[in-house]
Order: C-alpha cells, then sequence, then structure tokens
C-alpha cells in the first residue's frame, strides 16, 4: 500500500515522492527518472492536459516578468524553453539567458528548441538548491513547474534570491490549491484522466500518476508565500490563475 501523506510524516532523512515516503537521496534520482521518460512527449502532453492553457499561464508569467533589453534572466527548471526562448527575445543581443534543468533529457529538447529558433543559448545542466552562478548576477530569475519537484525548497528559494540582484524579481509559476468547489471534479480528472493520457500518449502512466500526486503535496498558495518571505524576498504576492489550479508567485530581494 502507498503511503499517503496522513500515513507518514517525512523525518530528518526523509521525504516525499508523490505520495511516497522517500530517502532524500532517492527522490532527486526518483524524479529525474520521471522526466527522462517523459521528455520526447513533455510538450504534447502540456497540451492535451491543460487543454492547451500552460500557453497563457506562461504568457502572463513572461508579462509579469517584464525583462527588458540587456537584462540578465536565469530560467531554472526550463525544460523544453518556453519562457527562455520568450525572454531571450525581450532580454535582446545585449541580454543573457541562461536556460538550465537538472534533467539532462529535458535539457537536450530544450538546447534543440533554442536552436530551431535561431536562439543561441548558455544552457547547464545544474541542481537550483546548488546553483553554479554568482550572486547578484542575474536581474530576473523563473522557475515553471519546477518547484514542487525540488526535495529542500526553503534551500533552493534562498538560492534563487541569492543570484538575484537588489531590485531582482523572481517569479514561481506552479501547481497549487484549486478552488474547493472545483476539487472533486479535478481530483477525479487528475487520478483517472491524466494517468490515461499519460500511458496512452507518453507510454507512461506512472509519470503522470506522480505529477497528479506530486501537485497535491506542495505547499498552497499561502504557506509557499511565507516560504519566499523567509527566504528573504520582499514584496512577495500571488496570482491564482485558473481559479487556483495554478499560481504566479513573485517576490524581490531588496538586498
Amino acid at each position: 500500500m502507498q503511503d499517503s501523506p496522513r500515513d507518514a510524516a517525512p523525518g530528518a532523512s526523509t521525504t516525499h515522492f508523490g505520495y511516497q515516503t522517500v530517502d532524500e537521496a532517492d527522490k532527486a534520482r526518483k524524479v529525474a527518472e520521471v522526466f527522462h521518460s517523459v521528455a520526447a512527449k513533455y510538450d504534447v502532453m502540456n497540451d492535451l492536459m491543460s487543454a492547451g492553457l500552460h500557453r497563457v499561464w506562461k504568457a502572463f508569467t513572461i508579462g509579469r516578468a517584464d525583462v527588458r533589453p540587456g537584462m540578465k534572466v536565469l530560467d531554472i527548471a526550463g525544460g523544453t524553453g518556453d519562457l527562455s526562448k520568450a525572454f531571450a527575445r525581450r532580454a535582446g543581443p545585449d541580454g543573457q539567458v541562461w536556460l538550465t534543468d537538472i534533467n539532462d533529457s529535458m535539457l537536450r529538447v530544450g538546447r534543440d528548441r533554442m536552436v530551431d529558433a535561431g536562439l543561441l543559448l548558455p544552457t547547464a545542466v545544474c541542481d537550483a538548491e546548488k546553483l553554479p552562478f554568482p550572486n547578484a548576477y542575474f536581474d530576473r530569475v523563473s522557475v515553471a513547474f519546477g518547484l514542487r519537484n525540488m526535495t529542500h525548497k526553503d534551500q533552493a528559494l534562498a538560492e534563487m534570491r541569492r543570484v538575484l540582484k537588489p531590485g531582482g524579481k523572481l517569479l514561481v509559476l506552479e501547481f497549487s490549491r484549486i478552488a474547493k468547489p472545483l476539487a472533486p471534479a479535478y481530483d477525479w480528472y487528475s487520478f483517472n484522466v491524466l494517468p490515461w493520457l499519460g500511458k496512452k500518449v507518453a507510454g507512461d502512466e506512472q509519470s503522470y500518476r506522480y505529477l497528479a500526486e506530486s501537485i497535491r503535496m506542495h505547499p498552497d498558495q499561502e504557506t509557499l508565500a511565507g516560504m519566499m518571505r523567509e527566504a528573504g524576498l520582499s514584496r512577495v504576492r500571488f496570482f491564482n490563475l485558473s481559479a487556483g489550479l495554478v499560481a504566479l508567485h513573485e517576490g524581490v530581494n531588496l538586498g
């Protein structure tokens, strides 16, 4: 039987992988296996799962980022590069946009998409909990649908703040808590339709069952806002999108 979030709470050396309790050392490997498996079908599945809404959520994030010519931008867990591509076009030839991901399969897909779009961006496989960048380097840092997969979210948020310049902005786009009246239908969809789509389209039912579970284990809107403040960010606010199915959190490093 799987552990549920009510059955077991993670101890000092354990964490959640969906509804399972696993050793912290194993979570990164298990998450990597998920994304190695789904990388080739990632964009197709995003369109199917969200009925194309993920493009609207990302467009809102891009607008809120307000990237201007010459800015330095870090796209964490950038995957197939939707945000990086938009940021690069706004930052222009004098700017610098880094496409990063901890998963090399996802990063290769993103890098190839950038090349196809005529964009040669610096790319790096890196862990958001130990970013290989100097302090106060970036004007903007973004992470879209990646924070919930990180083992130590507080450490990752602190690292994101560390690499932001004074006045720089962090943007976190992530699944969140949907409005209560919609929750029963959303739960049914998540635990029935998503795994079925994963099996039929990506040939991987379990990875999409993990997706549904990982969303439920992710902090809600207010909790994540509090975590961002604890990481040293100011002017923290969030925007509920699609009735809270997704939320965009943002915070500023005031130095």
